[in-house]
């Protein structure tokens, strides 16, 4: 019903909903959802309130649409793991594997909304709903990780639910320190976690440390 309505409301030329969306966002980071207000945003962007409902119809819409875009995109990299959609035929912990580098991806391609998505506690109807669809994303992962764990691959001392949140936890807490634009890119980064989750921090055969850095 929300992506009806919102997509139904045509924006100004030169000033369009995805604009609104996208700072209202960054407020929302910023300084907290409960702390922003529609006319701190209309201050923002040095328009009336008016122009900011012109666009939609409340702050909670613009949360809405900010919960399900990463909700969305990361119920897609997790789906296509679970269905065996991708890679049909492959096994559990390669499709293990490849949700944890596409989970980066994602969180990168979307930081602010997945950031804010993190941030929410379920104080509002809207953030409730989003804990929801949170928690069957969750519960998909962790039922992966029970199918790789069954093959072998995993290690059995540990819990695959603890598995499950201690890997995609780690990915989730690159939302704290990650910034685009650095030397290292979305891919790169999704590699170096997805062998940091799977083959650990030991040296491996074959393979020699970095030499230490030293200072000149």
């Amino acid at each position: 019903m929300t992506s009806q309505a919102t997509g139904s409301r045509r924006g100004r030329p030169g000033y369009d909903r995805e604009t609104v969306l996208r700072r209202a966002v960054d407020l929302f980071n910023e300084r907290g959802y409960d702390a922003t207000s529609t006319a701190d945003l209309a201050r923002d962007l040095g328009v009336s309130k008016s122009a900011i409902f012109h666009h939609v119809s409340s702050k909670e819409e613009l949360l809405a649409s900010a919960l399900d875009e990463a909700l969305t995109a990361l119920a897609s990299a997790v789906d296509a793991a679970a269905d065996d959609v991708r890679t049909p035929g492959s096994s559990a912990t390669d499709r293990l594997r490849a949700t944890v580098a596409e989970s980066v991806r994602i969180l990168v391609a979307h930081l602010p909304t997945v950031t804010l998505l993190l941030r929410v506690r379920g104080n509002s109807a809207v953030e409730q709903a989003a804990l929801e669809r949170r928690r069957v994303i969750d519960e998909k992962l962790a039922r992966l990780v029970r199918e790789a764990a069954a093959e072998g691959t995993l290690r059995t001392d540990l819990a695959p639910e603890l598995i499950s949140r201690l890997v995609f936890g780690t990915v989730n807490s690159l939302v704290e320190w990650y910034r685009p634009g650095g030397t290292l890119s979305p891919d790169d980064l999704a590699e170096q976690v997805t062998a940091l989750a799977f083959d650990g921090l030991a040296v491996r055969p074959g393979t020699l440390p970095a030499p230490p850095t030293v200072e000149p």
